[in-house]
């Protein structure tokens, strides 16, 4: 299997907010619905740090590590008796013109950029994650405090929900949509014991999601992460 993608994802965070249904449906490629999690719809805000990156193997020389911003949300494919789930990206904000130009040109995807910026303080119990985004001139941020035991997910649980999705589906435009594979094996999390999320979701994500503004969210994970790698080939369905 040809790789477009590998790289490490380290110390996810990823805060879930619950939304109307019919606000994602805008943004709801072709050929797939939703998937809900106890017929509720829910959008991850998530910040990460990208590193090791290469692109068809090829290192990317000062441009390889960064962090990123996205905002995504959760569907599912029906093929025959089987289920395929997946995740829509919504926006990806990272801070370096060329690597969002070539994810976009090459793969269609959603990446603008901005500046970004990160602090990690890690001890033997404990870690504070933080990212921040300025966007529009005014510093966004996602921090969370946890343990630094990492531990399994329990299967059938909301964070098992969120993360274990491994499909991502691109809306090109109204009549095609792409699918391709994200292989990572499962994530180990850290539990969260507190959080504090600034952000302004009109600025960053337009009027659709402004209110968020006013909700706080439903749950906060914190993931160690691992090596990923995205599948260069791609099904239109």
């Amino acid at each position: 299997m040809l790789k477009f993608l590998t790289a490490n994802w380290q110390n996810i965070i990823m805060a879930n907010y619950e939304v109307p249904p019919e606000v994602l449906m805008k943004y709801l490629p072709k050929g797939i619905e939703l998937d809900l999690f106890e017929n509720k719809a829910f959008v991850s805000l998530v910040g990460f740090m990208f590193s090791n990156t290469r692109i068809f193997k090829i290192p990317i020389p000062k441009l390889g590590t960064f962090e990123e911003i996205n905002l995504r949300f959760y569907v599912k494919q029906k093929i025959g008796n089987k289920t395929y789930k997946g995740v829509v990206f919504i926006n990806e904000s990272i801070p370096y013109k060329l690597v969002a130009w070539i994810a976009n040109k090459l793969y269609k995807e959603h990446y603008v950029t901005m500046p970004t910026k990160h602090q990690w303080e890690l001890n033997e119990s404990n870690k504070k994650i933080s990212y921040q985004w300025l966007k529009n001139k005014k510093w966004n941020s996602m921090q969370v405090h946890a343990t630094n035991q990492a531990q399994n997910m329990i299967p059938g649980s909301f964070e098992h929900f969120i993360f274990e999705h491994y499909l991502g589906f691109t809306k090109v435009n109204e009549s095609i949509t792409e699918k391709y594979a994200i292989f990572h094996p499962s994530w180990l999390i850290n539990e969260v014991t507190n959080s504090t999320i600034s952000c302004n979701f009109e600025d960053n994500y337009g009027n659709d999601f402004a209110f968020l503004n006013e909700q706080k969210p439903s749950a906060v994970f914190l993931t160690e992460g691992s090596d990923i790698s995205i599948a260069w080939k791609r099904k239109r369905i």
